[in-house]
């Protein structure tokens, strides 16, 4: 059975916010990097059922579903 998992490259993120607020899921949120004076979005892949809507809301490009084989 194949999943998509969300890839976030976090270094194009410029933490606007607009994935944590359109996701249908709450599967996407922010978190404080340890040492640093910013946030990075990370993603719940419990949660996240690879609809896309962060990929299409993004305006910065940083999100990509990849297919993959799952368990189950």
């Amino acid at each position: 059975m194949k999943k998509t998992r969300l890839i976030i490259d976090t270094s194009r993120c410029k933490s606007c916010g607009y994935c944590v607020s359109a996701c249908p899921r709450k599967a996407l949120s922010f978190v404080r990097v340890e040492g640093k004076l910013y946030t990075e979005v990370v993603v719940d892949e419990s949660a996240c059922v690879g609809c896309g809507t962060c990929y299409y809301v993004c305006p910065d490009y940083v999100f990509e579903l990849r297919e993959e084989e799952g368990v189950g």
